[in-house]
């Protein structure tokens, strides 16, 4: 019976000399207290040392998956294939199922086995005669921190730090440049303030102030490399027009040094700008693909980490960065807000008014699978944010267009949109209907339901109904004589002595 037991320096194989010392599992540390008792146990059989440090990474994490490395397999066609009864004591079960489907080397793993493992290793100098104890530590420190890095699966691109930190330059850049170019438009529009009206684009004011200086300067200067031609006969028309002050050469000096500053602050920032977008490309590919660089950054960043954002769900992403909005109207009792950051988004932004809200409900349910994929999966490929990115798309053609074709995939989409679009069928009141004569019922099919009638028809039902009411007039008045003429004398006296006996008791 041979005994399997694994070192930062090599794989050792010991000799189990009696085996029946391991039945007593708990007296086993008796016969380890001493070296000399532990080598009346155990004989060292072969030791197979590692060349370097790549190889005992890569023995010890084929030993973490319960895989048989190629040093031991080795060792092991050479001492146990021949000798066919020979069992193998093993430290994990799934080592020695892998050994036993490769070798067909009988392993045993039990408590017993865990026993003597624990004692091999209070008494590992001894047994292992031929390696010094500080070389053994420094291989054991150097393989911990390689394995460490190898179950972390250590790699510069994936470090989503620098995605978070790049971002929020990026953004305090853009705010710095917004105030100095602030102050340089209104610091420089004392001396020339048409200028800031011709030249709209920032870039180009500072540029064309740099190579100017004061306004006297313009009839003379050749501004072709930075503005068009137009625009270049608008501003040195106005220079000789112009209603600023005169400044002194110290002042345009200090504008400059400003200007300078404002250019190479953009510079950096375009600069930044293209690494941000390699290391979301390498990082994120499919978030990129779906919302965009700087959209899926700031994402990143407001979630902490690529990972956090994996975390969240799609609900999550649909709102992040309008958190704010949301408690206020939980507060208040008002409708929740429909987008956050990915309101920026290309797809959000080309959407409607009033379909923003289903695009960025899509959009974020997409986007959350793809920073899952992107999160925890092993390739970097942005397949799955390209073919979820055409599926938007067509969706949004399909909200814009309003079409009653199926949207989900399931026959409930048209009955959904039949049910909330309005119908176009306008019904009329009928005044017939308030007719309290005796009138033939009609049959329901001779029964229609007018659609915007004329207004002829309407006048023609008018008069109709007018004529009728004067009909009616005149038959009550032909009736009224008829029945006073037919009352009997004597009922009108009966009448009389009634209305007086009301009026007596009115009057007490």
């Amino acid at each position: 019976m041979f005994v399997l037991y694994e070192t930062p320096a090599g794989y050792a194989i010991f000799k189990l000399l009696d085996e029946k010392k391991l039945e007593q599992v708990d007296n086993l540390y008796l016969e380890f207290e001493t070296p000399e008792k532990a080598n009346k146990l155990l004989k060292l059989k072969h030791f197979e040392k590692f060349n370097d440090t790549t190889e005992a990474l890569a023995a010890a994490t084929a030993a973490v998956e319960g895989k048989v490395s190629k040093p031991l397999k080795k060792t092991l066609k050479k001492l146990l294939v021949d000798d066919v009864q020979a069992s193998l004591l093993v430290a994990d079960a799934k080592l020695g199922t892998a050994i036993k489907d490769k070798l067909s080397v009988q392993c045993v793993y039990n408590t017993g086995v865990q026993e003597l493992m624990r004692c091999i290793r209070q008494q590992a100098d001894s047994l292992l005669g031929g390696l010094p104890k500080r070389e053994m530590t420094a291989m054991a420190l150097g393989l911990a921190h390689s394995l460490s890095r190898y179950k972390l699966k250590f790699s510069p691109d994936k470090i989503d730090t620098m995605i978070v930190q790049a971002q929020c330059l990026l953004d305090d850049l853009d705010k710095e440049l917004n105030n100095y170019m602030m102050r340089a438009r209104e610091w420089y529009g004392w001396h020339f303030p048409e200028l800031g009206k011709l030249i709209t684009d920032n870039i180009a004011f500072v540029k064309t102030i740099k190579l100017v200086g004061t306004r006297d300067n313009m009839a003379t200067a050749d501004l072709s490399d930075i503005l068009p031609e137009d625009v270049e006969q608008q501003v040195k028309e106005a220079a000789e027009i112009s209603m600023g002050t005169e400044i002194s050469d110290e002042d345009v000096l200090n504008i400059q040094c400003l200007c300078d500053e404002i250019i190479s602050i953009n510079d950096y920032r375009i600069h930044l700008y293209d690494y941000l977008k390699a290391r979301m490309m390498a990082m994120a590919p499919n978030l990129t693909v779906l919302v965009g660089d700087t959209v899926g950054a700031r994402l990143i960043a407001h979630a902490g980490s690529l990972i956090n954002l994996a975390k969240h769900p799609s609900s999550t992403v649909q709102i992040l960065g309008a958190e704010k909005a949301l408690f206020r109207a939980l507060k208040t009792k008002k409708d929740t807000p429909k987008y956050g950051l990915i309101y920026h988004a290309q797809l959000v932004g080309q959407a409607s008014q009033k379909n923003k809200g289903k695009m960025s409900r899509s959009l974020a349910a997409k986007a959350s699978l793809a920073t899952r994929v992107d999160a925890f999966g092993e390739e970097a490929s942005f397949e799955l944010g390209a073919t979820h990115k055409v599926k938007l798309e067509s969706r949004l053609r399909l909200l814009e267009e309003g079409n009653l074709r199926k949207l989900s995939g399931t026959g409930k989409a048209r009955a959904k949109f039949e049910k909330y679009q309005a119908k176009s069928e306008v019904f009329t009141y009928q005044p017939e209907a308030d007719n309290t004569l005796h009138v033939k019922k009609r049959k329901h099919s001779e029964i229609e339901t007018p659609v915007k009638q004329e207004p002829q028809a309407e006048e023609e039902e008018e008069n109709k109904s007018e004529k009728k009411k004067k009909k009616k007039k005149k038959q009550k008045g032909e009736e009224a004589p008829e029945a006073t003429a037919e009352a009997s004398p004597a009922e009108a006296e009966e009448a009389t002595p009634a209305k007086k006996k009301k009026k007596s008791k009115h009057q007490e």
